[in-house]
């Protein structure tokens, strides 16, 4: 992500608002918490705007309050989908934007990696901070239905921004990521 770096290679953020954005599973969340700390910037994870305990969802009138406020803010590190009709809000008030999109056997396999972690006690970070593990089924049901039904726009949301000049860096696969990770 371009931004310039101050001293002791913290990034100067005073305008820096990065969406990270992608199917589930991807290591989203952890690549936010890397740059958001390298870089000191505030972290939003979608996904606690969005679930509650239970992975019951969040009103929509308490989410899109929650989700006007992080966006607001005039440096961020946000990550994650919400709803899909909050993406272009989102998207037009990004500097710059991480695509994660990896193929779908990939995320599934991430899935059933956090998944074990998850069920053996090991997963250090869950998805909005609740302590209930989905289940894989349903895990792996959304991570078809992101694909199918969302990467399209998400993608051509990347192409717009992209057309309108902000930096869009595209993660294929788990090599990229780590290594995006790595040049933090």
């Amino acid at each position: 992500m371009p931004l310039s770096k101050g001293p002791a290679g913290r990034g100067t953020h005073s305008m820096a608002r990065i969406v990270i954005i992608g199917n589930a599973g991807g290591g989203k969340s952890t690549l936010a918490r890397k740059l958001a700390e390298r870089r000191g910037l505030p972290l939003t994870e979608i996904d606690r705007l969005y679930w509650k305990p239970g992975w019951a969802m969040a009103p929509d009138d308490e989410y899109e309050t929650a989700h006007a406020q992080a966006i607001g803010g005039e440096a961020w590190v946000i990550d994650g989908l919400g709803r899909l009709e909050s993406l272009a809000q989102r998207f037009a008030r990004a500097t710059g934007i991480v695509l994660v999109d990896m193929p779908l056997w990939v995320h599934f396999w991430l899935i059933a990696e956090r998944q074990i972690a998850w069920a053996t006690g090991t997963l250090a970070y869950p998805p909005g901070g609740i302590t209930e593990m989905p289940s894989t089924e349903a895990m792996f049901s959304a991570a078809w239905e992101t694909e199918r039904d969302w990467m399209p726009a998400i993608r051509a949301l990347c192409d717009a921004a992209e057309r309108e000049g902000k930096p869009v860096e595209r993660i294929g696969d788990v090599t990229a990521l780590n290594d995006y990770a790595a040049r933090l």
